[in-house]
């Protein structure tokens, strides 16, 4: 029963696809059938093309009419497509009867991409929700109780041990750890936590238990605010939308109107014929119809999206092929975007007494017990070493580990642990050491036998082509380049000084990036956004345009995004702006030949200096054209 089970619910969530594919193949099946002169066959297959990829348009253009009492493109769609077929019939001129069944596919082609965009828009909330574990262990007197978090109280008290997620946002109460909030804040470091902080849900607790007090009901966490978030940034039609359904509507009711006078009145007014009348009239809705409009827009995207996908940049839909053209201010996010979000030594500074290679032994020789990110860097980078394991290692939360090598007393830690055991720091090291802080990069001293090796600097790396891609952008006429990002003022101004990108936001929630980018909005109007975090989820829906790393985003970035670049190179960024605007160049110059020659043939129509053959060539023939232009979106200029 379960793969019958899993057969029907692709089969319900995917409808509008299936019915797509479906029409397609009636199409080309009926067409085959036309060709080889097999009248009846064609006439069964055609039919069927129409209803199975027409009848989702036929619904809401009814459903519209009806109840809004509104004309638009999808019942205006199916008059022509019907008028097309019935004039074929009547003149036994079958082949516009592929006409119409072209101009459904179209728009179930249309269709099948708006379902696509709804479900994936579910997935990101879906993909939210995974983040929080479904219970919480809560304490009580008589001991520990599993429970769900949605009977969760403010006020109750729960437990979380070393490597378990935080399930709803609390303060500690007791305890003291290291939490991983990448997801949430974007900080490449874990952050220390002790009594009193707060914590968020979706956290990583590091090693040390924790006892919590949850402060606010598990609805109003900062997870779930991000949820919220996403789904009201993705819903949200932007006024380019509204504009077009508008455009839509008003076309469709001059379109309808004009047919139906075009049908009643000339045999009043010029004294037609009620043969020559309605043959017009016909005429008039096959030659009307958007079929060279929808292909002067959709043909040209696809290929822009199949020509991106060949650069490694995959665009999710067509509508964002063109408002990539038109971003004038981008913002990026800093941890794993423009760094690659990996901690390495950036630099080995040792007393005259040792070397370089010392100090790293002393180091990897404690740190190798540890799990802190930033032994597990100082292991990386000792990994050629001989260096050997120390024992009796004990580590002090948020200040260091000590322990003995060799039979000496070994200490690796920050300013003030070392200092417990050290009288002073020496000066020649002290000043470079505070000068690399001052950089933004954790400082790490070693110490042996009450006497001071060296110090680690530890720092976030730039990726090798972020330089390149911020230059690229300005030449590109990228009106305002920023940064955002929930790490410290401190590292932020550091890492955004070595790009060359003057304006910073740093120590920033998820809610906070998202107002950000509403700000560039007021300011730029089409703003991009570039992440690779859970914390950049809401900014990248409220984006403009959202662009997600492809390797080290996450899953909810990945499926909020509206761009991917599937290998991390920031450089695509710049390429995906120039296709985007050389697509809307195209998107143009197509619309411009698709609606002259529309008006040439709705006037010859008019004047009676066309025939019908003449009338389908010339529709058919602007369909082709158009075509053809959008096609050359897939060579790279």
């Amino acid at each position: 029963m379960l793969y019958p089970q899993r057969f029907t619910q692709f089969t319900k969530e995917h409808a509008d696809t299936l019915a797509a594919l479906l029409c397609g193949l009636l199409l080309f099946l009926g067409w085959f059938a036309l060709h080889l002169n097999c009248l009846e066959l064609a006439l069964l297959l055609l039919p069927a093309a129409y209803v199975i990829g027409g009848y989702e348009s036929a619904r809401e253009g009814l459903t519209t009419l009806i109840k809004e009492k509104e004309l638009d493109v999808d019942l205006l769609m199916i008059v022509a497509a019907v008028g097309a077929a019935s004039l074929g019939l009547w003149r036994r001129e079958y082949h516009l009867i592929i006409d119409g069944a072209i101009l459904i596919l179209i728009f179930a082609i249309s269709g099948a991409l708006e379902g696509y965009a709804m479900r994936r828009t579910e997935r990101s909330i879906r993909s939210l929700m995974s983040l929080t574990p479904d219970t919480a262990r809560v304490l009580h007197q008589e001991g520990e109780e599993v429970i769900p978090i949605s009977q969760l109280r403010v006020g109750d008290e729960i437990v979380v041990k070393p490597g378990e997620l935080i399930p709803t946002d609390c303060i500690i109460v007791s305890g003291y750890s290291t939490l991983n909030q990448a997801a949430i804040t974007g900080e490449s470091l874990p952050v220390e936590k002790t009594v009193g902080d707060e914590v968020f849900a979706g956290t990583l607790n590091g090693y040390g238990a924790l006892k919590l007090q949850v402060h606010k009901p598990a609805e109003s966490s900062l997870i779930q605010r991000v949820i919220r978030l996403v789904e009201q940034a993705q819903t949200e039609a932007p006024p380019s939308q509204q504009f077009i359904d508008r455009f839509e509507r008003g076309y469709a009711k001059v379109i309808v109107i004009a047919g139906i006078l075009l049908a009643t009145l000339p045999p009043f007014i010029w004294g037609w014929d009620w043969e020559t009348t309605i043959y017009r009239a016909l005429t008039f809705l096959v030659v009307a119809s958007p079929c060279a409009l929808m292909a002067a827009i959709m043909p040209t995207l696809l290929s822009g999206i199949a020509n991106g996908a060949r650069q490694g940049i995959l665009f999710k839909n067509g509508a964002q092929l063109e408002k990539i053209g038109k971003v004038r201010a981008i913002a990026f996010d800093k941890t794993g975007t423009l760094t690659t979000g990996q901690l390495q030594i950036s630099q080995v500074i040792a007393t005259s007494e040792y070397s370089q290679a010392d100090v790293l032994k002393a180091a990897a020789a404690l740190e190798s017990s540890s799990e802190h990110p930033i032994g597990k860097a100082i292991v990386q980078a000792a990994g050629d070493l001989d260096w050997v394991r120390g024992v009796e290692v004990q580590a002090i939360p948020g200040q260091g580990i000590i322990g003995m090598v060799n039979d000496q007393q070994v200490i690796v830690g920050n300013t003030t642990f070392v200092q417990q055991y050290i009288n002073q720091l020496p000066e020649e090291l002290w000043d470079l050491a505070q000068s690399l802080e001052q950089e933004g990069k954790t400082v790490i001293w070693v110490a042996q036998a009450k006497q001071v090796m060296g110090a680690i600097a530890i720092a976030d790396t730039n990726r090798i082509d972020a330089v390149a891609t911020i230059t690229r952008l300005r030449k590109l006429g990228i009106e305002e380049i920023v940064m955002i990002t929930g790490d410290n003022q401190r590292t932020a101004d550091t890492v955004a000084q070595s790009l060359g990108i003057s304006r910073v936001y740093a120590e920033l929630l998820p809610e906070d990036k998202l107002n950000v980018i509403r700000s560039l909005q007021k300011q730029y109007q089409t703003v991009a956004m570039v992440g690779d975090g859970i914390n950049d989820a809401p900014a990248l829906a409220q984006a403009s345009v959202g662009i997600a790393m492809g390797v080290v985003g996450s899953d909810v970035a990945l499926e909020t995004a509206d761009i991917v670049l599937m290998a991390d190179k920031l450089e695509k960024i710049a390429a995906a702006i120039a296709l985007g605007r050389r697509s809307q160049s195209i998107v143009k110059q197509n619309i411009a030949v698709a609606l002259g020659f529309i008006i040439l043939l709705l006037v010859g129509n008019f004047l009676g200096n066309i025939n019908l053959p003449i009338g389908v060539i010339g529709h058919e023939g602007s369909t082709v054209l158009v075509i053809l232009s959008g096609l050359r979106l897939l060579t790279n200029r």
